[in-house]
């Protein structure tokens, strides 16, 4: 009797667990049905994609700020270095090189307000898929804690 309610038992929760684990969509494919069509190439116009939120537009001084530097090398490996790496892909893109596919504005809105980028933004959707839907955290920096970040993308 006994053995025939373990069984009983056994056979009920083997139930559960492989409807409760099967049949899902997964989270890349969760985040590409939400988001509306993007444009064939979304990456095509970046250099008049401003993003979406506090920045409308920067231009960059030539010269680079060397202590705006400083403080935004000290806020990245604060904040950033634990999904972002200076030269390659890991969670996120690496940021080396990252003005020369992306415009300053976006770069700063990106940080600034990264959730509502990658609901609305082409290209921040974009991203989000090749990060398998791992969305980029709000680390609440101001305006000129960004701008530094940015100045530091400056020197990689």
């Amino acid at each position: 009797m006994l053995k025939i309610r373990i069984s009983l038992l056994l056979i009920v929760l083997s139930a559960i667990v492989f409807t409760s684990c099967g049949g899902g969509q997964s989270k890349v494919e969760e985040i590409k049905a939400k988001t509306t069509k993007a444009p064939v190439d979304p990456m095509a116009n970046w250099q008049s994609n401003n993003g979406i939120g506090p920045v409308k537009s920067l231009t960059l001084p030539a010269e680079i700020d060397n202590a705006l530097v400083a403080e935004g090398k000290m806020l990245y490996e604060a904040k950033c270095t634990a999904c972002h790496k200076v030269d390659k892909k890991f969670i996120g893109p690496a940021p080396k090189d990252i003005l020369t596919k992306r415009n300053p504005a976006w770069v700063m809105n990106m940080i600034l307000n990264p959730e509502e980028m990658v609901q609305k933004d082409p290209i921040a959707k974009q991203l989000l898929i090749e990060a398998n839907g791992a969305p980029m955290a709000n680390q609440n920096l101001t305006e000129p804690e960004a701008r530094a970040i940015l100045e530091y993308f400056r020197t990689l």
